[in-house]
Formats: structure tokens, sequence, C-alpha cells
């Protein structure tokens, strides 16, 4: 199997790959998410300045777009560094509540206003994942793109029990504002899907897929 690498600075991301067993090598993309629009019935791409006739994308395609930009980054990094023979694994995870997407909270007042809208409720978890194998220096590299979707519903959360939570920092740097992971584990009634995809890596369907284009080499 190639040299694998993580283009993600998650510390939850690491720990689900070793939890497999997999070496890795962590080079983050350094570049700004953005979530765009797409046009009906055209390519993703409008900057929020969209006209009539033109949609925002599926929480799928927002995540699948977004670990593309991330593994296509560290790609090209890696090639002008003259690597070859290894495989970039790029993702991304949101949270969708009756079709809105939820990043990362950028504020105590936004992750309060998200976990405010999720307490006693079912919502979505997404996680697009991009893996893109290098093999050799002349070769065309090869893509797989797919996304994985939890649902998860959550038990009723008290104005108290969210602000005791959020004042524990652990929300800030999730999407959804909550870590199932950790102390908002008390709040999770019943998840249907893979859990790790709600950690942020769905590492079960990752190493089929490394599997998967190892036959194809």
């Amino acid at each position: 199997m190639n040299k694998v690498i993580l283009a993600s600075a998650s510390p939850r991301r690491r720990e689900l790959l070793t939890q497999i067993g997999m070496e890795y090598e962590v080079i983050p993309a350094l570049s700004e998410e953005k979530l765009p629009l797409r046009k009906a019935g055209g390519s993703l791409g409008c900057a929020g300045d969209c006209r009539d006739g033109e949609r925002e994308p599926l929480p799928s395609e927002i995540v699948e777009l977004l670990s593309a930009q991330k593994a296509g980054e560290v790609l090209e990094r890696l090639l002008k560094e003259k690597r070859s023979f290894f495989t970039v694994i790029g993702a991304d995870t949101v949270v969708a509540l009756d079709g809105v997407v939820m990043g990362k909270p950028g504020s105590r007042q936004e992750a309060i206003s998200m976990l405010t809208r999720l307490q006693g409720r079912s919502h979505q978890v997404y996680t697009g994942v991009t893996l893109i194998a290098q093999n050799g220096e002349n070769e065309p590299p090869l893509q797989v793109i797919f996304h994985e979707k939890t649902d998860v519903v959550m038990y009723p959360m008290s104005e108290a029990e969210i602000n005791a939570y959020v004042d524990t920092g652990e929300p800030m740097d999730k999407a959804g504002a909550y870590g199932i992971q950790g102390r908002c584990a008390a709040f999770i009634r019943e998840i249907h899907g893979d859990y790790n995809n709600v950690v942020g890596l769905p590492v079960g369907r990752v190493y089929q897929e490394l599997k998967g284009m190892g036959r194809k080499r």
C-alpha cells in the first residue's frame, strides 16, 4: 500500500486511523474552506452572489467538494516536492438539520444556537472523503470520492445544560457544536449508521476503498 497522507489536522481523524493500525503522515490542507453554491444545471462555484435559478448544494455535495479541495491542495504540494507512491486522504464533516448545514461554530453564542436547535431532535452528519493515489512520477492520479451519512437523535437539553457544555470549550472545533465521543455523549439518544462517521472519518469505508484502489494499480 502507498504511504498514506492525511490532509487534516483533526486529532479525531488521527485517532481513528491509529485505532485501525494504519501508518500515515499528517500534511494538513492550508486553504480556507468555502461553501459554494450550485447553479441550476451547472457546476459548483457560485460564491454567494447567485441569481435566480441557482440553489445551494446538498450537504453530501458540500462535504465531497470540500474533501476534494483539501486532498487536491495537498496533492499539488507533494507533486511539487517530486514525491510519488502516496495516497492522500481529504475529509470534511458537517451537520445538517432540516437540510440546513452547520459547520463549526464561530463563537460561543453560535455554539449555543446550534445546540438549541439540535437538542431533542434528529439530524444528519455527513462526512465527505476524497482519496487520491499517486502511483508513480509519470502516472495519472487515481481518485475516489464518496460520502457517508449518519442519523443522530439527541435527548432534550436544558438551557443550563447547553451553557455548561459550551463552557467546557469542547463544541468550538466541531461541526454542529458537539463531540459524540466527548461530554455530549450524555445527550445522544440513538444513532443510525456509522458512529465513526460522526466522530469525523468513516474509517471502515476508507480502509475498504484503499484496498480497492490498491487492486486497480
